[in-house]
């Protein structure tokens, strides 16, 4: 009888350490659920950026970099008053702790991370990156970073491939869709303003919607809005861009989409000078090597190492090139599919 009462009591403690960790586990996971908040929802504005494979992490900080240069210079620094204190800092040449501590307490004091003028957000897509932007115009700024690209020939990121600003965003479902269109679409294209334009689709992790179906009501709503709005795949004045990604539509206007390479950042400076310091020092480097030729084997070791640097920047700027050139002709192609959907719609609104 002993034996037997061991068993159950050894049975009835396995049960309830059981269920024990399945409550625990339970609550762990229903915290993590609650936790995800960056992930990207209805009613945000920002910026859509893609970038090449497994470059997902340093791509994030070119384009930050690159959205803070161009928003101090279009908007103003962030933080103005923490600039000016640390002059009066340096001024008064106060105590090492005491400056420290009132930095601290200023950077507490201004935004919290939620409330930066740029967020990094979960896509939901791979090689694709959203940041939020807040108290910002993200189609006023990205044309300002295509245009002094475009004027400068400067390169200014290697990792980058399109920046697009989303302006407005929805449940991606056909009478969401048009919904949120017929309003968001007016300043553009509603009479007495008219425009020739172009859909521009592409939908990730999404496969509810015909790419031609989704075309053809949003050219509808633009002939309702305006019946002088005409299609032109060639050079439009605006370009709707339309990025579905998992359970959100992203939704933005563009201009001059054929003079800045369908805002491809590294296309947009292709045809411009090299300005990568790098590139510049290891050419030196090199033709300096070549000139001391005579001068032992370090020479040597140098050249070689500094032409196998080069060697390798090259052969990744190379697959930046290819992936973009890549992007650029499957849009070519979606272009003249939805060509002839585009075209009918035209010949109805004549008619």
């Amino acid at each position: 009888m002993s034996v037997e009462a061991n068993a159950g009591n050894m049975s009835a403690m396995k049960n309830i350490s059981r269920k024990r960790n399945k409550k625990r586990y339970m609550a762990s996971q229903s915290k993590k659920r609650y936790k995800r908040s960056r992930d990207l929802e209805v009613g945000m504005q920002g910026v859509l950026i893609t970038c090449g494979n497994n470059n997902m992490r340093p791509c994030t900080a070119e384009a930050l970099d690159l959205l803070n240069e161009y928003a101090d210079k279009l908007y103003g620094p962030e933080f103005p008053d923490h600039f000016g204190h640390s002059e009066q800092c340096e001024s008064e040449e106060e105590d090492v702790d005491v400056a420290l501590k009132n930095e601290v307490a200023q950077l507490k004091a201004h935004k919290t991370d939620q409330e930066r003028r740029f967020q990094v957000i979960e896509s939901g897509a791979y090689n694709v990156i959203f940041i939020r932007t807040r108290n910002i115009e993200p189609d006023r700024l990205i044309h300002y970073i295509m245009s002094d690209l475009h004027t400068t020939k400067q390169k200014k990121s290697r990792l980058i491939l399109r920046m697009l600003p989303v302006m407005g965003t929805c449940r991606p479902y056909e009478e969401d869709i048009l919904k949120f269109m017929t309003t968001f679409l007016e300043p553009w294209f509603k009479a007495p303003n008219c425009a020739t334009f172009k859909v521009a689709y592409k939908a990730r992790n999404n496969n509810q919607h015909k790419r031609e179906e989704i075309i053809k009501n949003i050219a509808g709503v633009l002939g309702k809005l305006n019946y002088q709005n005409r299609a032109n795949l060639v050079d439009p004045e605006f370009v709707v861009v339309v990025e579905i990604i998992k359970n959100v539509c992203c939704i933005g206007v563009v201009k001059d989409y054929k003079l800045f390479r369908k805002y491809n950042v590294f296309e947009i400076v292709k045809d411009g000078p090299d300005t990568d310091g790098t590139t510049t020092k290891t050419d030196g480097s090199v033709a300096e090597s070549k000139e001391k030729q005579g001068e032992g084997g370090v020479e040597r070791g140098k050249t070689e190492e500094n032409e196998g640097k080069a060697e390798s920047q090259d052969n990744e700027e190379g697959k930046v090139e290819a992936q973009s050139e890549e992007v650029n002709k499957r849009e070519d192609e979606d272009d003249d599919v939805r060509r002839e959907g585009e075209d009918d719609v035209k010949g109805e609104g004549e008619d």
